[in-house]
């Protein structure tokens, strides 16, 4: 065990170096944020002194051994728009971006689960077959299209829920939140729904195939042979050995849901980090960009390192397999 988790320490850590060096290059090798930044009838003179405070004279490999060194100290540089440390800026909006990501999973799970159960139960019937058409839905519409839909129905025909914004925040441990707040709720439940559909129709594909399987099984059909309520033969033998390849899936699929919330939160202008990524490209704030890109890389991969040893201490066969390499 020792060894496999060493080997994937270092494989999550050469993930990371490696992506450092395609975010940094991709990044700064595109456009000169100078053109956006500066006033466009600046002299040469105040132009060149822009650029040098910004760090941009130095050859590209300078500025990228500088930007490592830098990130050794958890420094990811200095945002060229807000003035302040791009690490800083972004750790504002994580906590935007987080529970947004959190409740969309919790709906993806309440809901998901239950109608793939039912699809897997039932596949035959009206209900299963509608579950499913839906599911394919929730797969092939556009997220943002999916967005605007909920916008024009709850918030503009129906008048049910707010458009956009985060709504009231409390603090919690020093962080700002809103789903504790009766606003904040009503502000995050378009939003989350949104962002949970795409993985909701996951978590029910996901759950009709292996409740089909388990339902074959035979301790399933000696269960049903004992006289158990359906109600017991579903909630205790079924859903159970359904639930580790779902809980692993959402396990993958969360830092997928963090990285790419960034649709979401431009449609219904939620102060997260994708927001703030999308408003940095339009101003080439790269150490901004560079920053929102690292972090979640480096969430992605933690996410990722978690759900393989939660895996393997669950089945050591993945161990000795991993081993056998």
């Amino acid at each position: 065990m020792l060894s496999y988790l060493i080997r994937r320490i270092g494989q999550s850590l050469l993930a990371v170096v490696t992506m450092a060096v395609l975010v940094f290059l991709g990044v700064y090798a595109i456009g000169n944020p100078v053109d956006m930044l500066i006033n466009p009838e600046a002299s040469q003179l105040e132009i060149d002194a822009a650029i040098a405070r910004l760090g941009l004279d130095q050859p590209l490999w300078r500025q990228f051994l500088s930007f490592l060194g830098n990130a050794l100290h958890g420094d990811l540089g200095t945002s060229f728009v807000y003035g302040r440390p791009a690490l800083e800026v972004i750790m504002e909006r994580l906590p935007a971006t987080m529970e947004l990501a959190f409740v969309a999973l919790v709906l993806s799970v309440l809901i998901g689960i239950p109608l793939g159960v039912y699809a897997g139960l039932k596949p035959d019937s009206l209900g299963g077959r509608s579950v499913m058409a839906g599911s394919i839905l929730g797969f092939s519409l556009p997220n943002f299209w999916q967005g605007m839909l909920l916008i024009l129905t709850f918030a503009v025909i129906l008048h049910w829920l707010p458009a956009g914004g985060r709504g009231e925040t409390v603090e919690l441990l020093g962080m700002k939140v809103s789903f504790l707040t009766l606003d904040g709720l009503r502000h995050m439940l378009l939003p989350a729904l949104n962002l949970a559909l795409f993985k909701m129709s996951l978590v029910i594909r996901l759950a009709r195939a292996n409740t089909r399987e388990v339902a074959l099984q035979d301790y399933v059909k000696f269960a049903r042979a004992k006289g158990l309520p359906p109600v017991r033969v579903v909630g205790v033998h079924i859903a159970k050995n359904i639930m580790i390849p779902v809980v692993t899936i959402l396990g993958l699929e969360l830092g997928s849901m963090i990285a790419f919330a960034l649709v979401t939160e431009t449609v219904f202008a939620w102060p997260g980090m994708g927001k703030l990524l999308i408003d940095s490209i339009n101003v080439l704030d790269r150490p901004v960009i560079v920053a929102y890109l690292m972090l979640t890389v480096l969430i992605i991969v933690t996410i990722n390192l978690i759900v393989d040893l939660l895996y393997t201490a669950l089945d050591p066969r993945v161990r000795l397999s991993g081993a056998a390499q």
